[in-house]
C-alpha cells in the first residue's frame, strides 16, 4: 500500500484521527473540513479558545492513544435530515450538507466519533502509526477572507517510520532557510511588539525592495505603463460602492475624519478607477495602463501572521489596464510575457498557469463572460505554455489567470494574477468614446506579478537560501585588503565602483584576511574583491565568489565589465 492514492487515503484517515482527538480534548470545538494534501493533511476548526503550539503535543499524544486502540473505521450513508440533526449546532457542517447533491450524505465513524465524509479510509485507527502534527496556522472558512476565521491543525502521515523521519529531516533543513531567520541574521527586517504584523525594513532590506521596484518600473516603461499614486485614506463610501466593504469589512481599518468615516485602503483598485473617471476618455487612449506600487493594510488575525508571508501592511505591484474587449487578448499576452521575464530573472524555472472560469455568483451577461474566457484561452494558447482550467473558480467580476511558481525546494507559491473585471466598470459607470462617437464601457485588467512585494521578498530569500543574485543583493561587492598598505588602492576601487552605481563597501576592520572572508561569507556577499600587494602593483583585483570559487589577478576594467553585465535590470 504505497501509491499516491493510498497515501492520500492514509492521510485523510489521519485527519479524522486528529479531529477525534481534538473533539475529545477540547469540547465545544467546531469541526469544518479535513482533507489530505500533497505533503500531509490538515483540519480546520473553530475552537472556543485559540490553540497554541503547546496544544499540538497533547493532540498528537491522544491520536497515538486512539491508534493503539485499533478502532475500526466504517462508512455509511444517512439521510440529509438525519445529518442535520447530528450537526444542528455546527453551521459549517450544515452548509456542507445543504450543498451535497441528492438526499443522502456519507458519514464516517470510528468508535463514538463521526464525521461527514465521502469515504476512502484505512481499515482501523491501528493502521495510522507513523504521523506527526506540524503546525497551527490561520485560515478562513471556504478560503474566503470575508468568512469566519479558523485555525488549521496541519500534520503528515506515512506508511513507515523511515519515510516520516526522512520527511522531518528535510523539513528541518528547510527551516534553516526560513526567511524570518535569514532576515534577522542578515539585518534585512524586523518585527516589533509596538506594531504586531507590520514589518520594519532595515537599510539592506529596503535596498532589495527598491531594486525589485526599479526592475518592474523598467518593464513598465518598456510597455507603456504610467505610474500613479493614490491616497492611503479614502471615504468608506468609496469602499461600499466598490464592493470591498461588503467583502472585506472585517479586514479593514477605519477612522473618523471631520466627522466622516474613512478607511485605510485594503486594495488599490478604487483609487485607480477614480483617476480614470476624472475626465472623459477616448478609444485613442486605450489601452490605458495605470501602475501603482500601493501600500495597503488588512487586519489579519494575530494567529495567521507569519513573517513577511502574512502581514498587516504590504506593497502591491498593481496595474490596472483599461481596454476594449477586442484588446483583451493582446494585453493578456503582454502581461504574461512580463510575468515570465520577471520570474525567470529571479531563477524560477517551473512556472505553471491556470485559468479560472465563471463562478456561480458571477456578475454580467453570459455573452460577455464567454467572450472574455475565449480571449483568455486564445491568449494562453498563443503564449505557448501549458495551462489548466479551474472551472467555476474565477472572481465574481470576471475570469482570471493564476501564475504559480515552484521554488528551489520544490514548494509551490501562487504569486501573480491577471484578473478580468467587468463589474467595476459598470459599478463606477466608466466609459470611453468609440471611433463612431458612441459610449462603451472599458474592460479592466487587474495585474499583479510580484503580488505582495513583502511576500515575494520572503519567497526569494528562501528560494536562494539567503544568497541573493548579484543584481538583487543589497551589498554586491565587499573589498577586502590583506594589509593596511592596500587601503589607498582599495578606496580608489571603491569610488570607481560606486560611480558606476554598484552597491559596494570596504571592510575597514583590522582583522586577518581569513576573518574578513568569513564575515563576507556570513553576510552572503556575492563578490569579495581581495586586494594584496600584487593586485596593487598590477592594477588588478582578485574575485572570490560566495560559492568559494576564485578568479585571480583580473584587470579592474574586465571585472567592471563582468559586473555591469550581471547588474542589468
Amino acid at each position: 500500500m504505497s501509491d499516491k492514492k493510498d497515501i492520500k487515503v492514509l492521510r485523510h484517515s489521519a485527519a479524522h484521527l486528529a479531529a477525534q482527538a481534538i473533539s475529545q480534548l477540547y469540547s465545544g470545538t467546531l469541526l469544518t473540513i479535513g482533507p489530505a494534501t500533497e505533503e500531509g493533511f490538515f483540519y480546520d476548526v473553530l475552537p472556543k479558545h485559540n490553540f497554541k503550539e503547546d496544544d499540538l503535543v497533547a493532540i498528537e499524544q491522544r491520536m497515538h492513544e486512539l491508534a493503539d486502540k485499533n478502532i475500526p473505521l466504517t462508512h455509511r450513508e444517512i439521510s440529509k435530515d438525519e445529518a442535520r440533526v447530528l450537526y444542528k449546532d455546527n453551521p459549517f457542517k450544515l452548509e456542507l450538507i445543504n450543498e451535497i447533491p441528492g438526499d443522502a450524505v456519507g458519514l464516517a465513524e470510528q468508535g463514538d466519533f463521526y464525521d461527514l465524509c465521502r469515504g476512502g479510509h484505512v481499515a482501523s485507527t491501528g493502521d495510522i502509526k507513523h504521523f506527526k502534527l506540524l503546525a497551527i496556522s490561520g485560515s478562513y472558512w471556504r478560503a474566503d477572507r470575508s468568512k469566519q476565521a479558523l485555525q488549521r491543525i496541519s500534520g503528515t502521515a506515512f506508511f513507515s517510520q523511515k519515510e516520516l523521519d526522512d520527511f522531518l529531516t528535510r523539513r528541518e533543513e528547510l527551516q534553516k532557510y526560513d526567511h524570518r531567520r535569514l532576515g534577522k541574521q542578515l539585518d534585512y527586517f524586523s518585527f516589533h511588539e509596538e506594531g504586531v504584523g507590520f514589518p520594519f525594513f532595515h537599510p539592506k532590506g529596503k535596498r532589495i525592495l527598491n531594486t525589485l521596484v526599479a526592475y518592474m518600473r523598467n518593464l513598465h516603461e518598456e510597455h507603456h505603463y504610467q505610474e500613479i499614486s493614490t491616497p492611503i485614506l479614502l471615504s468608506d463610501e468609496l469602499w461600499r460602492r466598490s464592493g470591498h466593504y461588503a467583502h472585506y469589512k472585517d479586514n479593514m481599518y477605519f477612522t473618523l475624519l471631520d466627522g466622516q468615516s474613512y478607511a485605510i485602503k485594503p486594495m488599490n483598485c478604487p483609487g485607480s478607477i477614480l483617476i480614470y473617471k476624472q475626465r472623459p476618455r477616448s478609444y485613442r487612449e486605450l489601452p490605458l495602463k495605470l501602475a501603482e506600487f500601493g501600500h495597503v493594510h488588512r487586519h489579519e488575525l494575530s494567529g495567521v501572521l507569519h513573517g513577511l508571508m502574512r502581514v498587516r501592511a504590504f506593497t502591491q505591484d498593481d496595474a490596472h489596464i483599461y481596454c476594449t474587449i477586442d484588446q483583451l487578448e493582446e494585453q493578456i499576452g503582454i502581461i504574461l510575457g512580463i510575468a515570465y521575464k520577471v520570474l525567470k530573472k529571479c531563477d524560477f524555472t517551473t512556472i505553471n498557469l491556470a485559468l479560472s472560469t465563471k463562478p456561480v455568483n458571477a456578475m454580467g451577461s453570459d455573452k460577455l463572460w464567454d467572450r472574455a474566457i475565449e480571449s483568455l484561452h486564445t491568449a494562453l494558447k498563443s503564449f505557448g505554455h501549458p495551462y489548466k482550467v479551474q472551472e467555476g473558480e474565477g472572481a465574481f467580476y470576471g475570469p482570471k489567470i493564476e501564475i504559480v511558481i515552484k521554488d528551489a525546494m520544490g514548494r509551490e507559491w501562487q504569486c501573480g494574477t491577471v484578473q478580468v473585471d467587468f463589474f467595476q466598470s459598470e459599478n463606477f459607470d466608466l466609459k470611453y468614446v468609440t471611433a463612431q462617437g458612441t459610449h462603451e464601457r472599458p474592460v479592466i485588467i487587474h495585474q499583479a506579478i510580484y503580488g505582495s512585494l513583502e511576500r515575494f521578498f520572503a519567497i526569494l530569500l528562501e528560494h536562494f537560501k539567503g544568497h541573493l543574485p548579484f543584481w538583487l543583493a543589497p551589498v554586491q561587492m565587499r573589498i577586502l585588503t590583506i594589509t593596511d598598505n592596500q587601503k589607498e588602492y582599495a578606496h580608489t576601487i571603491l569610488n570607481k565602483l560606486k560611480k558606476y552605481g554598484f552597491r559596494v563597501e570596504l571592510d575597514q576592520s583590522s582583522e586577518q584576511i581569513s576573518a574578513k572572508i568569513k564575515s563576507a561569507q556570513e553576510d552572503k556577499i556575492p563578490w569579495m574583491l581581495v586586494i594584496g600587494q600584487k593586485e596593487v602593483d598590477n592594477n588588478t583585483v582578485s574575485i572570490r565568489y560566495a560559492d568559494g570559487k576564485q578568479e585571480l589577478g583580473i584587470a579592474l576594467e574586465k571585472a567592471l565589465e563582468k559586473a555591469q553585465e550581471l547588474n542589468q535590470l
